[in-house]
């Protein structure tokens, strides 16, 4: 008996001491009171976000996550100042300009890490990229405005091994275009693209391996010298033809400049660079007020390699219309762009046997 009761009360003695005094419970966490729950991190409360608690480290929510943290400052700066990218080496900078709207998948993917940190730090440094990919492509992905316009422009790189030019010429009818301009014509499929299309468009011009089919008459239509140096003769890319609009004559440019490469030594654009350049000479010397130029320009209007272009002409103020490669398109390279007119948006048309997809444009002519 004596014993037992020794035993029993020593028993007793250790469950007193290992409970908590009321004083330690909150220092020790078995139960939560007030505001403690926030030292500890055991739980989230929404009133108090910003003061999520610390990890297992000691680290608070704002020392943690500088991993996405940094990795979102790097992109808002990618986004922010692309044109600082050097293009001297490999044209770095052509070549993140070519995919420069992708960069903003880099703010949900980050956000994940974020999130599972606990990160204000890294919530609030993704609010940078995600605001520089609004203000250079927000508004691109806003509708269009109403109404008619006065001229839609279908631009399509047709593909010199598409195997069927008509049923390709009959999908771009449906548009409805009163412009359509072809790249990559050869001689053997140009007759079934001048028949298909001969009863809706009674002008066109072909030169080279570019052509325009036109509800109204054309004028003054040649050939556009935007050979490289460095290519061999029988190159013809390019075509110049005026166009007697409803609202006046106007210039028309078709152009398919040279392809580009990304290579163990970089992105090869110096070809098309060169012809670009040889293109904005052309369009800086054109005597019209209103220009048209539609092609494949084999870059975006963010490729700094198209300078001699987009800094004469209007880009269009909505659509990103990505129309290569047709498969799972990934960068806008066909163009539609105008000087004193506007392009009010660009849509890509259903896949033909090209493997570029066909873009359309509503212009609004004499607008700036």
């Amino acid at each position: 008996m004596g014993g037992a009761a020794l035993v029993e009360r020593a028993d007793s003695g250790v469950r007193a001491a290992d409970r908590p005094r009321r004083g330690d419970r909150r220092r020790r966490g078995d139960r939560w009171r007030g505001g403690d729950r926030w030292r500890r991190g055991d739980r989230w409360h929404g009133g108090d976000l910003w003061r999520w608690g610390r990890d297992a480290r000691g680290r608070s929510a704002w020392t943690r996550g500088r991993v996405p943290a940094s990795l979102a400052l790097l992109t808002a700066g990618l986004l922010a100042f692309h044109r600082a990218v050097p293009n001297g080496v490999g044209r770095l900078g052509s070549l993140l300009e070519a995919f420069l709207p992708w960069l903003g998948l880099a703010v949900p993917v980050l956000l994940v890490p974020a999130l599972v940190r606990r990160s204000a730090t890294a919530l609030l440094a993704l609010l940078l990229p995600a605001t520089a990919w609004a203000v250079l492509f927000g508004g691109l992905l806003l509708p269009a405005g109403g109404g008619p316009a006065p001229i839609t422009a279908v631009q399509h790189n047709v593909s010199d091994e598409n195997p069927d030019p008509s049923g390709t010429a009959a999908a771009l009818l449906r548009a409805a275009p009163d412009l359509v301009a072809l790249e990559e014509l050869t001689p053997a499929a140009l007759p079934a693209y001048e028949a298909a299309l001969a009863e809706e468009f009674p002008h066109h011009a072909v030169e080279g391996t570019v052509g325009l089919w036109s509800r109204y008459p054309l004028t003054d239509s040649r050939r556009l010298d935007i050979k490289p140096t460095a290519i061999g003769e029988g190159w013809s890319r390019g075509l110049r033809a005026g166009v007697r609009t409803p609202r006046g004559e106007i210039a028309v440019y078709v152009a398919h400049l040279p392809s580009v490469r990304i290579r163990p030594s970089g992105f090869g654009s110096g070809l098309r660079d060169e012809s670009a350049g040889l293109l904005g000479a052309a369009l800086a010397a054109e005597r019209l007020d209103t220009v048209i130029l539609l092609g494949d320009l084999n870059g975006t209007v963010d490729d700094r390699g198209l300078a001699p272009l987009t800094s004469r002409l209007q880009a269009p103020r909505r659509g990103l219309a990505f129309s290569w490669p047709a498969a799972l398109p990934v960068s806008r390279i066909d163009q539609v762009l105008t000087r004193s007119a506007t392009v009010s948006d660009v849509r890509t048309l259903p896949a033909t046997g090209s493997d570029h997809l066909p873009v359309a444009a509503r212009i609004t002519l004499g607008a700036s």
